[in-house]
C-alpha cells in the first residue's frame, strides 16, 4: 500500500532580528525542520550573520532545502520577478512582510489563481489568549493584498495551540547522547561536580547565584555561553573579587566561558548538565526537551508585561513553590535569592517534558494546517 506523504511546498519565511539571536534561533530551527520533511524554504533574514555559527554552512546553501536570502529594504525588483512564487507566507513574531514582495506575490497570483497560505507565527506564550486566539484568521483590508486572509499560529504548550519545535529524530538523538565523550571534546572529564548552564541576560541576582554555589559542599563548573552571559559573569566576579577577594576561596565553583556553539551543540550542553539556566524563547523550547531541572530568564519587556507571562508559564509548569520563588528573584520581581533545589526541580520538569510529547509538534501541526488553507496542484506519493 503506498503512503501519502505531504507534498513539497515553497516556504517564504521572513525574520527580523531585533534585540539577540532568539528569533533567528527559532526561525532556523522551523526551517531546519520542514526541510527535513521535505519542504523546501526560502528563509529571509535582515541579519543572518549569527547563522555562521549557529548552522555553519547555512549562508554557502550547504543545508538540502533552504535558501538563505538578503531581508533588504527595499527589496530590489528584479530580484523579486527572479523568484517562482511560494505556496506559504510565513511572518515570524509580528514582522511584516516588505510590501514590495506582497505585490509581486498578487500579481503571480492573478496569474495562477493560487493564493498561498499567509501565516503570522506569534511568539510563545502559556498565557489564555493563546488558546483563544489560534487558528483565527485576520483578514487584510488594505493594501495590494486586500481581500487576503493571514492566519494567527500560536506555538503554545496544550493540545489547543500549535505546539513546540521538536525535531522527529529528537528523542532517537538524545538516547544516543555519550555525555562524558562530549565533555570531553570541551577539556572535561565526567567526574563528581556539578555541571550548571549559564545562559542569561544580565539578571540582577547573578552576584547571589555565585556566591551560592562558591558556598555548597558539592563542587560546581558553570559553563557559561558566549555574549550577554559571559559578559554578566565576568563583570560579576570582578566585582566580587574587588570587595570580598575570598567569596571562591575553597574554589568549589569552577567557571568556564564556552565559545560560540552551533544548535545542535547547544543541545547537547543542555543535556549533559545537572541544571540549565537558559533565556528567551528557543532555549526555553530546548530545555523543557532535555527534562532537566531549569530556571528561566524571560525576556524583559515595558510595563513588566513580561510578570504575567512568566506566572502563565509556571502555572502551566506546575512549578514547586521554590521553583516559583527562584524564578521571581531571578527575573528581578522579587529581591533575595532562594537556595537551589534542583534536585525537587527535577520531577517537574520530566513531567512536563512528558505531557509535551504526547502532544504533536509545531512543524507537523504547521504542515497540516497550511495543507487544510492550500490545495497543490500535485500530490506526492511514494
Amino acid at each position: 500500500m503506498s503512503v501519502v506523504r505531504p507534498p513539497s511546498l515553497l516556504w517564504d519565511l521572513f525574520c527580523q532580528v531585533i534585540d539577540n539571536h532568539g528569533d533567528l534561533g527559532v526561525c532556523w530551527r522551523l526551517a531546519a525542520d520542514l526541510a527535513a520533511r521535505g519542504q523546501r524554504v526560502r528563509l529571509w533574514v535582515d541579519d543572518g550573520s549569527a547563522l555562521s555559527w549557529m548552522a555553519p554552512g547555512a549562508l554557502d546553501g550547504k543545508h538540502p532545502g533552504i535558501q538563505v536570502l538578503r531581508w533588504m529594504q527595499p527589496l530590489p525588483g528584479p530580484l523579486l520577478a527572479s523568484l517562482a512564487p511560494a505556496d506559504v507566507l510565513v511572518e515570524a513574531f509580528g514582522c511584516e512582510i516588505a510590501p514590495e514582495f506582497i505585490a509581486t506575490r498578487v500579481q503571480n497570483t492573478r496569474a495562477e489563481a493560487q493564493k498561498p497560505a499567509w501565516i503570522n507565527l506569534e511568539y510563545l506564550s502559556a498565557e489564555a489568549y493563546v488558546e483563544r486566539c489560534h487558528g483565527l484568521p485576520s483578514p487584510v483590508a488594505s493594501g495590494p493584498a486586500a481581500g487576503w486572509t493571514k492566519w494567527f499560529f500560536y506555538p503554545g504548550f496544550t493540545p489547543a495551540t500549535g505546539g513546540l519545535l521538536r525535531e522527529p529524530d529528537l528523542a532517537q538523538r538524545q538516547a544516543r547522547f555519550d555525555r562524558a565523550a562530549w565533555l570531553r571534546q570541551w577539556g572535561m572529564e565526567r567526574n563528581d561536580e556539578q555541571l550548571i548552564c549559564l545562559f542569561c541576560y544580565e539578571p540582577p541576582a547573578l552576584g547571589e547565584l555565585l556566591e551560592q554555589l562558591a558556598q555548597q559542599a558539592q563542587p560546581t563548573r558553570l559553563l557559561v555561553t558566549a555574549g550577554r552571559a559571559a559578559a554578566a559573569v565576568v563583570a560579576a566576579v570582578e566585582e566580587k573579587n574587588r570587595l570580598q577577594p575570598a567569596w571562591n576561596g575553597r574554589k568549589t565553583l569552577s567557571i568556564s566561558y564556552l565559545p560560540l556553539i552551533d544548535q545542535a551543540d547547544f543541545d547537547h550542553l543542555l543535556w549533559a548538565c545537572d541544571l540549565n539556566f537558559v533565556r528567551g524563547e528557543d532555549s526555553l523550547v530546548r530545555a523543557l526537551w532535555a527534562a532537566k531541572p531549569f530556571v528561566w530568564q524571560i525576556y524583559p519587556q515595558q510595563d513588566d508585561a513580561h510578570h504575567a507571562k512568566l506566572w502563565a508559564f509556571l502555572d502551566w509548569l506546575q512549578a514547586p513553590a521554590s521553583l516559583r520563588r527562584f524564578h521571581e528573584v531571578w527575573n528581578g520581581i522579587e529581591a533575595g535569592l532562594p537556595a537551589l533545589d534542583s534536585a525537587n526541580w527535577a520531577a517537574c520538569a520530566g513531567a512536563a517534558a512528558q505531557r509535551l510529547q504526547s502532544q504533536d509538534d509545531l512543524a507537523t501541526q504547521l504542515l497540516r494546517f497550511v495543507l487544510q488553507r492550500h490545495r497543490p496542484h500535485e500530490t506526492a506519493a511514494g
